[in-house]
């Protein structure tokens, strides 16, 4: 039995240093992006909304990541009319990386926050703020050693302002957004 017990802890001390050699790294991605908006008030017509984002990724093994992403939208115009409105998204989650390509590497990602409007716009007057979530992925295409192009991480965006008509409640925004840009991992 002591025999065994040495030779399981042996076996578990031979087998450290291949977890150790998986390598943690970090990235950072900027990106313009596109919302395709759909406002919580009944009848208000869809518009869109140009802005950034910016996301953070701690990823503890390569196929696998924590992600941060802030994104800024603002909108001046919808149907003609002129409006001066902010959406703010704050949201984390996984991030899964699909590494069987030499030449790309697509990833796909769930985050989930909260998103902030104000101004004028999105059917709502003030302020206020929301859950929010997003579900989707994109491609990550080398560049140079460390930076890669970000092309169209598509997300689903699901937020849910309540409804400013007399049919107050919650109401569910099923927005799109698209996005492109760099990344730099280290």
């Amino acid at each position: 039995m002591r025999k065994l017990a040495y030779l399981v802890g042996l076996f578990v001390l031979a087998s450290l240093p291949a977890v150790a050699q998986e390598s943690r790294t970090k990235d950072l991605s900027l990106e313009y992006s596109y919302l395709r908006a759909n406002p919580s008030t009944t009848g208000f017509p869809s518009f869109g909304a140009n802005g950034g984002s910016a996301s953070f990724a701690l990823n503890p093994r390569s196929w696998y990541g924590i992600a941060g992403e802030f994104s800024a939208y603002h909108v001046g115009d919808i149907s003609g009319a002129s409006v001066d409105t902010n959406l703010l998204t704050y949201m984390a989650g996984p991030r899964f990386y699909f590494h069987h390509f030499r030449r790309f590497t697509p990833f796909a990602q769930e985050l989930f926050g909260a998103a902030h409007s104000g101004g004028t716009g999105f059917g709502i007057p003030g302020s206020r703020n929301s859950f929010a979530m997003a579900l989707g992925g994109g491609v990550d295409v080398p560049f140079k050693n460390h930076l890669s192009v970000r092309l169209g991480p598509v997300d689903y965006l699901l937020t849910e302002f309540p409804e400013t008509t007399a049919a107050a409640g919650r109401k569910t925004q099923n927005n799109l957004r698209v996005s492109g840009g760099v990344r730099w991992r280290f």
